[in-house]
C-alpha cells in the first residue's frame, strides 16, 4: 500500500541510517488499524515507518548545513551506533522530540540560519536520559509490562500545546508510579488489545500543569511519535482512557506519514459534536479516530461487571458524536481512497459496538 523511498547518501560520508527499503502496509492491517485494533503488529509497522522519516530528516539537516556547524561529528557516531549498538541507536531515533527537534533545525536552515543542534549530539550521546530525564516508571499486571519514561525535562516539550510541569519531586514520581499501576491494570484486565498497543506504541509520558480552575489536560502532539502528555489524572479509569484517547492520536499520526488520508488544507471547516468551533478536516478526521477508541472503552466498562456507573451514559453519548462525525467526514468530499476506506472502516467498528 505504501512504499517509503530509500535514500542515497552522500559518497563517501557515513550514513545513520543505512539503505531505507520500502515498508508496505498490508490492507488486512490498514483496516485493523482504522478499527483501533492495529495491535502490537501494527505498532512495529508504524515505528519502521518512523525510523525512515527521522533518518531522511537527519540526512536532510546534514546535507543543510556545512560540515564546521557542529552536526557531523555527532552524525557519524549516530551511524557508528546503527553498526555497533543497534538497540540504542533505534532507542535514540525513536525519541520522540528527534523528529520535531530535526523539522524545526531544517526549517531554520531554509531561512538560512545556523540552528542550535547541542540537543542532538546530547541525544545520540546519553540517549533519551541525557535528553528527557532519568525518571522511568515501570509497570507489571498479569505478565504485561508498561515502561514509559517521565519526561520532566528537556527540549520540545511545549510542541504539546499546554504549559509541561517542571523536573518532579521524589513524591511526585511516586504519584506517578501509583497511579499508572492502577491505570494499567484497568488497561490489561478489561481492555487487553489496547494495553498490547500501548505497550508497544508509547514511550514517553509529559507531565503537564492542570489548566486554570484544576481542569485536567491531555495532549499528544503531530511529531512527537511515542509521547503522551497530561496532568495528574482524576482516578485509574479516566487514566486509562486517556492513554487510549490520546495513543490512537499518535498512532494515526504516524499513519498519516505512510498513507494520505485526505487532500491538502482546505478552507471547509465542519462541525465537531464535541466542540463549540468548527474544525478543519484533518482536526475533525483525527478526532473522530481518538473518540472511536473513547466509545470502545466505554462500551467495554459498561459490559464488564461491575459495570463503572459512568459507562452506559458516556458510551451513549460518545457513540452519538462519534458516528455524526463519520458522517460528516464521508460526505465532506475532502477524503482520499485511502481515507475513505478507513473512514468507512471506522464507522463499522462503532455499528459492532452498538449504540
Amino acid at each position: 500500500m505504501v512504499s517509503v523511498p530509500s535514500d542515497v547518501p552522500a559518497p563517501g560520508v557515513p550514513s545513520a541510517v543505512g539503505s531505507l527499503v520500502p515498508l508496505d502496509l498490508d490492507p488486512d492491517l490498514f483496516d485493523a488499524l482504522a478499527r483501533a485494533r492495529g495491535g502490537s503488529a501494527g505498532v512495529e509497522v508504524l515505528r519502521r515507518g518512523q525510523l525512515s522519516k527521522r533518518a531522511l530528516l537527519a540526512v536532510a539537516v546534514r546535507r543543510a548545513l556545512p560540515d564546521d556547524a557542529g552536526l557531523q561529528g555527532a552524525y557519524r557516531r549516530l551511524a557508528r551506533r546503527q553498526r555497533e549498538e543497534p538497540g540504542r541507536w533505534r532507542e535514540a531515533m525513536l525519541h520522540p522530540y528527534l523528529d520535531e527537534g530535526l523539522a524545526r533545525a531544517l526549517a531554520e536552515c531554509a531561512r538560512g540560519g545556523r540552528p542550535d543542534l547541542a540537543w542532538f549530539a546530547e541525544l545520540v550521546d546519553g540517549g533519551p536520559a541525557a535528553l528527557s530525564g532519568p525518571r522511568l516508571l515501570t509497570t507489571e499486571c498479569d505478565g504485561a509490562v508498561l515502561r514509559l519514561r517521565l519526561a520532566d525535562r528537556g527540549p520540545f516539550r511545549a510542541v504539546h500545546g499546554h504549559p509541561p510541569a517542571g523536573v518532579q519531586s521524589a513524591g511526585e514520581v511516586e504519584d506517578w508510579q501509583r497511579s499508572l499501576e492502577g491505570a494499567w491494570r484497568v488497561l490489561v484486565r478489561r481492555h487487553p488489545w489496547h494495553a498490547r498497543a500501548v505497550a508497544a506504541g508509547l514511550s514517553t509520558l509529559v507531565p503537564l500543569h492542570p489548566a486554570p480552575g484544576g481542569t485536567s489536560v491531555s495532549s499528544a502532539a503531530r511529531r512527537a511519535h511515542g509521547a503522551v502528555a497530561l496532568s495528574p489524572p482524576g482516578d485509574p479509569v479516566l487514566f486509562a482512557l486517556t492513554l487510549v484517547h490520546e495513543f490512537l492520536h499518535v498512532q494515526l499520526a504516524a499513519l498519516l506519514d505512510l498513507v494520505p488520508l485526505y487532500g491538502p488544507p482546505s478552507p471547509a471547516r465542519y462541525r465537531a459534536p464535541w466542540r463549540p468551533d468548527p474544525r478543519p478536516l484533518d482536526a475533525l478526521f483525527t478526532g473522530t479516530y481518538a473518540h472511536l477508541g473513547v466509545c470502545d472503552f466505554w462500551h467495554t466498562e459498561h459490559t464488564t461487571a461491575p459495570p463503572d456507573p459512568r459507562a452506559g451514559r458516556e458510551h451513549t453519548t460518545w457513540h452519538g458524536h462519534t458516528r455524526a462525525a463519520v458522517g460528516t467526514l464521508l460526505g465532506s468530499g475532502e477524503l482520499l481512497p485511502a481515507g475513505r476506506r478507513f473512514t468507512e472502516e471506522m464507522g463499522r467498528a462503532l455499528d459492532r459496538a452498538g449504540a
